[in-house]
């Protein structure tokens, strides 16, 4: 499976904050990998919830080595590890998700000599309806996505260390979307990309409304900060604000709007999986749908200025600094 070529050497790596309650699934899937990496690099972030006693007892298991390095960002944290990593091929994850039993080995049979980088894929791992209202309003399918297009989450990616260094390694400027900003910087150094769609990291959705506000909210503002699809946000403010007015006049054409709302949650509604649900529950979760939508959009207008404002007045301050 893992292809004709020889198998390079490969890091896991990933960073962790008080991970208690999650490290455990996600190493014990680690365990379980049909090819599993020839080492593990955990970056902690100054975990006091007891995730390091964990990390020590999964040292014996597995060959896992921890970088402790307290008030680190997610994008340091990574570059720690990557720097203590001795692979020249770098697999990455995240805390909180659960790796299929495949995932590493799919990621490698895609890493032929003339590829830089592998995208993985990922899937909502919910345990709520409300979860699962979230995870098919939030999450492309595999048909939604254009594989030359598409740009990794670092939950599920593999690339190699001379790229990673190429770009200067993931961006420290940044705390939210640093993940997307790296694979840009790879992409305008001319890697070249595949897709793995079958290498799948499962994660849970957020659990209540506040959660998910406060996550798009900062992905919002990591999307300013990084000077992100400035376009996308400029249509959702200009759909909100017609929307608006038109409500705001009574006009006839408010129609359009409510023809408008159902195509802007079609395909949420066609990927929602109501498979087990009791009908109370469907109706929960069809009902939450547009709500979340909504919030989502909400959270991203808000989000999104504050990180343009940092943008303007202190990366550069911060750039200058970093460098010197």
């Amino acid at each position: 499976m893992a292809g004709s070529h020889a198998r390079e050497r490969t890091s896991l790596i990933l960073t962790v904050l008080d991970e208690a309650k999650s490290i455990d699934a996600l190493l014990e899937s680690i365990a379980q990998q049909t090819l599993g990496p020839d080492e593990i690099i955990v970056t902690d972030g100054g975990s006091t919830d007891g995730t390091l006693e964990r990390l020590v007892q999964w040292s014996l298991r597995l060959p896992l080595r921890v970088v402790e390095a307290p008030g680190t960002t997610i994008a340091q944290g990574r570059n720690r590890a990557i720097e203590a990593a001795t692979g020249d091929v770098i697999a990455a994850t995240d805390a909180g998700v659960r790796l299929e039993p495949d995932w590493l080995e799919q990621l490698s049979a895609a890493l032929t000599p003339e590829t830089n980088v592998v995208s993985g894929f990922f899937r909502a791992d919910p345990q709520t309806t409300f979860e699962r209202a979230v995870g098919a309003t939030t999450l492309p399918a595999v048909e939604d996505v254009k594989p030359e297009r598409f740009l990794p989450s670092s939950r599920s990616v593999m690339f190699r260390r001379e790229a990673w260094q190429q770009v200067g390694g993931y961006p420290e400027w940044l705390d939210y979307c640093e993940d997307l900003v790296f694979d840009l910087a790879l992409k305008r150094a001319g890697c070249r990309f595949a897709f793995a769609p079958e290498a799948l990291a499962r994660f849970r959705p957020r659990r209540s409304l506040a959660a998910f506000f406060r996550q798009y909210f900062l992905y919002a503002r990591g999307d300013g900060k990084g000077g992100l699809w400035p376009g996308r946000h400029a249509i959702r403010y200009a759909t909100y604000a017609i929307a608006a007015m038109l409500i705001c006049r009574r006009s006839s054409l408010a129609l359009l709007i409510v023809v408008g709302a159902i195509a802007y949650v079609r395909r949420p509604f066609q990927r929602l999986d109501l498979a087990g649900l009791s009908r109370k529950q469907k109706a929960l979760a069809l009902a939450a749908l547009p709500v979340i939508r909504v919030v989502g959009d909400v959270a991203k207008m808000l989000g999104y200025p504050v990180g343009v404002w940092w943008r303007f007045r202190f990366r550069r301050v911060w750039t200058s600094r970093s460098s010197s």
